[in-house]
């Protein structure tokens, strides 16, 4: 614990002039809440979430440790719970009471890792289309995004004894597409743009899967879209395995992955006042995806 003569340098409410908060400047009414959060080898855990509620658990702000995994937050004095998360590592929840002018430290917080989730069992499964779902996302006259899903989907995987040598095979019915709006559905199923006539379908094939630590895994494969194959990896969060009230096994993950419409051939634009264009050249595919051992 510093003192409050140490951290605010004589006067409250001032910036500070010496020791680890030289320069802070914090209001009259507030304090400091600090701690370092490390991992069971007493090493920095870089980019762990926390946040800083008060007593009826609403946020009063939250961030991200920095490369000493370090959490500094200037608060209004009072009582708070404190949450800090990181991939990998079970959550940490404490408590601490700020005072005005002054620096409440929690000293080191150390994370635990977490168990690893159970993988699924090895064997052929098949997506559950019910239950899953394929959506986009893409910039519209540079002001808004216009969010789009594909109704018409079907997939099977193969999980193999060591997870990293499964494979998957994912086909979407192009002409499926889906924004809200029929007239701009039309045109996205045209030549201008998917032209289903010619490529009814959306492929990726994978047998690449690469576990990143914690539930984060990379899942590299080819992607064919209108008519052309480019290797992508989805970005993975494995979210476990569960069973339906029937009792039928199912394991789920988020992915997402972003794409950029000239690597395939989606090269239709117009331009509208001042030059901006009417649709962006960048695409981000977003999976909710849950998985059922294949029926016989």
């Amino acid at each position: 614990m510093f003192s409050r003569s140490r951290l605010f340098g004589g006067r409250a409410g001032g910036a500070t002039r010496g020791g680890p908060f030289a320069g802070l400047a914090v209001p009259p009414s507030a304090g400091v809440l600090s701690c370092r959060v490390l991992d069971p080898v007493n090493e920095p855990v870089r980019q762990a979430e926390f946040v800083v509620s008060d007593h009826a658990g609403r946020k009063v702000v939250g961030g991200e440790t920095d490369p000493y995994g370090r959490v500094l937050a200037t608060v209004p004095a009072g009582a708070y719970r404190l949450a800090v998360t990181a991939e990998g590592y079970t959550p940490y929840h404490g408590g601490a009471t700020v005072t005005e002018s002054a620096h409440q430290g929690l000293g080191d917080v150390t994370l635990q890792v977490a168990p690893q989730a159970n993988l699924p069992e090895p064997g052929d499964w098949e997506i559950d289309p019910t239950h899953s779902q394929v959506g986009f996302t893409v910039a519209h006259i540079g002001l808004a995004r216009i969010h789009g899903r594909f109704n018409g989907f079907a997939g099977a995987v193969r999980i193999a004894e060591r997870m990293e040598r499964s494979a998957m095979h994912v086909v979407i019915d192009a002409a499926s597409i889906d924004t809200g709006v029929q007239m701009r559905d039309d045109h996205l199923r045209s030549s201008d743009f998917l032209d289903v006539g010619r490529n009814p379908t959306i492929e990726f094939y994978s047998e690449r899967f690469v576990h990143k630590g914690g539930s984060r895994w990379s899942v590299t494969g080819a992607l064919t879209l209108h008519g052309v194959s480019r290797t992508v990896a989805l970005d993975t969060q494995y979210l476990g395995l569960g069973s339906a009230l029937e009792g039928e096994p199912r394991c789920a993950c988020r992915a997402s992955t972003e794409l950029h419409r000239e690597d395939f051939t989606l090269t239709w634009q117009t331009l509208l006042a001042k030059g901006i264009a009417a649709v962006g050249s960048s695409i981000t595919i977003e999976l909710d995806v849950q998985i059922v051992p294949k029926r016989v």
